[in-house]
């Protein structure tokens, strides 16, 4: 085998840029199905002080993150036993772990929960980022939105660059990451044609912009499908570079 075949036969990395714990999380499962995987968390989770709503107005919660659970601190113990609408399987395990009664479990985003609340539901408390995705109120409905978290862009470090100089792969767990990513990767003058990208789903793969290797969105938005669809992709980047040329 000459030098080249063998360079051509190693790994894709596939690089994980959500911020902890999520990152950790991802990072065991990736391994644990064969994935060169390395964690570089391109967010910084950090909580934001906030006005609680009296819980004789809040007739249930919504949930776009478990975030809101691991950062709202101790002011969320008043809403213990109150109905939550989650998003994720991830969210809604933090909610039933907080004490929450996780009505509904959504996979495409808020806005379809918001569209088929219980008729005993109108008045939500919305625990949020600071940065999130805009709703649709139903007639009738009203949503109190309180930004319990913000998540901090962090800068490319030397070591996520250099594994950039060569093919990888990239897991999309959000929008804003998908947008500061390829920001870095244009500030520090990485060719796109050369990263390909893995997202959680068309939103997500939308803020990322063009340009890539391969851009493509997980079956259903949760970290098995898009870990399954990184693990298909790494395979077919094996397979085209043991194509004879």
């Amino acid at each position: 085998m000459s030098h080249a075949q063998a360079e051509q036969q190693v790994p894709l990395p596939v690089l994980i840029l959500r911020p902890e714990p999520g990152a950790s999380a991802t990072l065991a499962a990736a391994r644990a199905s064969g994935l060169m995987a390395h964690v570089f968390s391109l967010f910084e989770v950090r909580a934001l002080p906030w006005e609680p709503v009296h819980r004789a107005g809040v007739d249930a919660l919504l949930l776009g993150s478990a975030n809101a659970l691991r950062h709202g601190g101790a002011a969320l113990t008043a809403y213990r036993g109150l109905p939550a609408y989650a998003v994720g399987e991830t969210t809604a395990q933090a909610a039933r772990d907080f004490g929450l009664n996780v009505v509904a479990t959504g996979k495409g985003g808020l806005q379809p929960m918001l569209n088929a609340l219980d008729p005993a539901h109108r008045r939500l408390l919305r625990l949020a980022g600071r940065e999130r995705i805009e709703l649709a109120i139903p007639e009738g409905a009203a949503v109190i939105t309180r930004e319990v978290y913000a998540s901090e862009p962090l800068p490319m470090t030397p070591d996520l660059a250099a594994l950039l100089a060569r093919p990888a792969l990239a897991l999309l767990h959000s929008g804003e990451a998908a947008a500061h990513f390829a920001q870095l990767c244009d500030e520090a003058g990485i060719a796109r044609a050369q990263i390909r990208l893995a997202a959680i789903g068309p939103r997500v793969a939308a803020r990322a912009g063009t340009g890539w290797a391969d851009i493509r969105c997980a079956q259903s938005p949760d970290d098995a499908a898009l870990l399954a669809l990184a693990a298909r992709m790494c395979q077919e980047a094996g397979s085209e570079h043991m194509l004879p040329h």
